[in-house]
């Protein structure tokens, strides 16, 4: 057993028998410290921002949803707007042709207003000078008959009976009249 006490030459190779047990000793004491506070920490750690990243992934796709209907909801109101805008180009363009014709209407009825108003007022000059005329015609044919016949005409009732029967035969064109053949 001296042997055993007797320190072996040693070998540099192989460590110490005393330090081999206080490093598994120490190996397994930091193994367990580790275990059991490290490690639930980062696991902790870890399940946090899965969790974070998990909430980011599922607000992100929320948000891309959101987008999505906002993108359709503008494109139908697009869409309607352009319906809307069509249509009030229709309406606008039947509304001025609707103008147009009224105008045209009555443009139409003020020249034929005005043409009614001018043949009436022609017709009434054309009486007036007609009248001025029957008269000037009278006041000729009853000096001109007076002349000619030679007596005179100055008795009132027998030159309007001769300046009629002389009218009477210009109007109807030369036809004798009941009066003329006597």
């Amino acid at each position: 057993m001296t042997t055993l006490l007797v320190p072996l030459q040693e070998n540099p190779l192989l460590p110490n028998l005393a330090e081999i047990i206080a490093s598994i000793v120490f190996a397994l004491l930091l193994t367990f410290l580790i275990a059991r506070f490290v490690v639930p920490r980062f696991e902790a750690t870890y399940a946090e921002r899965t969790a974070a990243i998990q909430g980011g992934l599922e607000r992100a796709e929320k948000a891309q949803e959101a987008a999505e209907a906002a993108l359709r909801q503008y494109n139908e109101q697009l869409a309607e707007a352009r319906t809307e805008a069509a249509r009030i180009r229709e309406d606008a363009k039947s509304e001025g042709t609707q103008i147009l014709s009224d105008l045209r209407e009555q443009a139409h009825a003020e020249v034929a207003r005005i043409r009614a108003q001018g043949e009436a007022q022609l017709d009434a000059e054309r009486a007036s000078v007609m009248a001025q005329m029957r008269a000037e015609i009278g006041t000729l044919a009853t000096t001109l008959a007076s002349r000619i016949v030679g007596e005179s005409l100055e008795d009132d009732e027998r030159a309007r009976r001769t300046v009629d029967r002389f009218l009477a035969d210009l109007e109807g064109e030369g036809e004798p009249t009941p009066a003329s053949r006597s």
